[in-house]
């Protein structure tokens, strides 16, 4: 007998948590659990949906800003009460809020045509300087031949590629097209734990492209672009390519050459 009410007062409990988090999650579409004061409910619900807010709002500025107050609230609450996370670990929110807007929620009329692009590009930001990845220093030469050689990117570079300048938006400027030619910008971590955004050209963007698939020297790829851009002087894009990795190279996002097998 005292097994079957311990098993009684389990699902008693266990309901009153579902009732519980069904009323913080949207107090307007779940009843208040019996026996509890509604207005101590509110300030729960209240708390949490503003803990919610908060780090979204600091992990999205941009979006923040240049959303009306309603269409922002709107869009939170829909993330509070209907995505089911994938992980209990706190910080990883921005990136299931991320995958809310790319999966889950149904666009709004009002939504700006950048909404998804600007999220992401903010979501990149966070996720590069919590970044955990050590650099093995064994696998590439500083000092190497950046022409001959073939060059290693640092894992805390990303080569990113978007139809609209993410990186401009803002509150007085919300382009509503998406650009002629794609923008690419690479974000890196440096070795003080900053993180910063590069704007790069197209033949840039390629040939950070080809070094992520390839084993092949930068002369090499360099002179597979030229063919692609059926350029007439092939070696004037291999000797504006070597000094593109050059910089690349003083901004830590070159690390050197891998060592020869």
């Amino acid at each position: 007998m005292n097994i079957i009410n311990d098993k009684t007062d389990r699902d008693d409990f266990t309901a009153l948590q579902y009732a519980f988090a069904a009323y913080i999650r949207d107090p307007q579409k779940n009843s208040c659990p019996k026996d509890i004061d509604p207005r101590r409910m509110d300030v729960y619900s209240d708390l949490f949906y503003r803990n919610i807010e908060d780090f979204i709002a600091n992990t999205y500025p941009v979006l923040r800003q240049i959303l009306p107050d309603n269409h922002w609230h709107a869009m939170i609450r829909d993330y509070f009460s209907n995505h089911l996370a994938h992980t209990p670990l706190f910080p990883e929110m921005p990136r299931e809020f991320l995958k809310y807007l790319q999966y889950e929620r149904h666009p709004s009329s009002d939504d700006p045509p950048f909404i998804l692009e600007l999220a992401h590009y903010e979501w990149v930001e966070l996720a590069i300087s919590t970044l955990d990845v050590e650099i093995e220093q064994t696998i590439f030469d500083p000092n190497g031949d950046l022409l001959t050689g073939t060059p290693v990117i640092s894992p805390l570079a990303w080569m990113l590629s978007y139809h609209f300048p993410v990186h401009q938006i803002s509150p007085t400027f919300q382009p509503q097209t998406p650009c002629k030619d794609p923008i690419h910008l690479i974000v890196y971590r440096d070795e003080d734990f900053a993180v910063h955004f590069m704007e790069v050209n197209a033949v840039t963007a390629r040939l950070m492209q080809l070094l992520n698939n390839t084993h092949e020297s930068c002369q090499y790829l360099l002179q597979q672009i030229a063919v692609e851009l059926n350029h007439p002087n092939p070696e004037i894009v291999i000797q504006g390519g070597l000094e593109i990795i050059k910089n690349l190279q003083a901004h830590q996002i070159i690390l050197g050459t891998k060592h020869p097998l």
